[in-house]
């Protein structure tokens, strides 16, 4: 080799190498959860939505975890390049503790009634991603639990007041077109349970409508249980509850939803503001039925409801 192509080599190389160092650069997220990587139900599907971006842990990517909202500040101490924060629950915690670094959220909550941004399509601040709500949805519901269950005249509706979204009052404004009177049963944390069964019992409900929340999900098998037990129409938002004992469930996979915001993390490290990307809602619902709870209930569920289901839970 002459010199003149030997320099050219050189050169060529030493050009090269900051762009091969930027390949391999280390992205380092900071997870906030409600519950424990392990035990978190959506998680996987965020690692998953990374992976097929091309995020590999330990090779371009790192997750640092934080298993109580509490947390948020020592997170943020950390100084991570990104935060994830899975929940309704736990997002609001992350925004507080900055407001410098990104955060992306996949949420139960309306994000805007929650504070966590100024607007769906212009979030304004360090905060963006997915929500899970469309408050349409709860008015849906109760249409989709009379025609499964066309007795039904008084609804109980299981809610978290701390965690913001407009579904007891679509299911309200659905339920006087139905002749159906409606329920307010507040939960603000696990000890609230006892009560709100014991108002279900008296005032004689005959079907529970649970607005999805981190708090609800944690306590599911406690509300199927009390459902079974007193033989109470369930109905909730996501599959989940339908699969494992509801009659039925209308909403968005969350696996899906929460898989979309791996699209966010990507964008935000190619160079991306949060405060330009809008926030997504799920366009797909899916309609899950129990027959095995039907059954147990005593129900016939029209062949033109299970014919619009997506799946049927024998």
């Amino acid at each position: 080799m002459d010199r003149r192509a030997f320099l050219g080599t050189l050169a060529g190389g030493l050009i090269a190498a900051p762009c091969a160092a930027d390949a391999q650069q280390v992205h380092r997220i900071g997870v906030l959860l409600f519950s424990t990587p392990t035990t978190d139900p959506q998680l996987e599907a965020f690692r998953k939505g990374l992976r097929e971006l091309g995020y590999v842990e330990g090779r371009n990517v790192t997750f640092d975890y934080a298993f109580l909202p509490q947390l948020a500040v020592e997170l943020v101490s950390r100084r991570p390049d990104l935060i994830f924060a899975l929940g309704g629950d736990v997002a609001p915690y992350a925004k507080s503790a900055t407001t410098s670094i990104p955060i992306v959220v996949a949420v139960s909550v309306d994000p805007v009634m929650s504070g966590l941004v100024g607007g769906l399509a212009r979030p304004g601040g360090n905060v963006t991603g997915v929500t899970f709500v469309q408050s349409e949805l709860a008015g849906k519901r109760i249409q989709l639990l009379k025609e499964a269950a066309p007795a039904v005249s008084r609804v109980g509706v299981i809610w978290n007041p701390r965690h913001p979204d407009g579904e007891l009052e679509s299911t309200w404004n659905a339920a006087r077109s139905l002749g159906v009177e409606v329920k307010s049963l507040e939960v603000r944390g696990t000890a609230d349970f006892d009560q709100a069964f014991e108002t279900v019992v008296r005032e004689r409900v005959q079907a529970v409508i649970v607005v999805s929340s981190r708090l609800m999900s944690l306590n599911r098998q406690r509300i199927l249980d009390f459902a079974a037990k007193n033989r109470l129409v369930l109905v909730s938002g996501w599959g989940a509850w339908a699969a494992e004992g509801a009659l039925l469930s209308y909403g968005p996979d969350l696996d899906v939803v929460v898989r979309r915001t791996a699209s966010y993390v990507d964008k935000i490290f190619k160079g991306a503001k949060p405060a330009d990307l809008p926030i997504e809602q799920p366009t797909k619902f899916e309609l899950v039925i129990n027959l095995k709870t039907a059954k147990a209930l005593g129900l016939t569920i029209p062949p033109s409801l299970l014919g619009r289901a997506d799946e049927v839970v024998q």
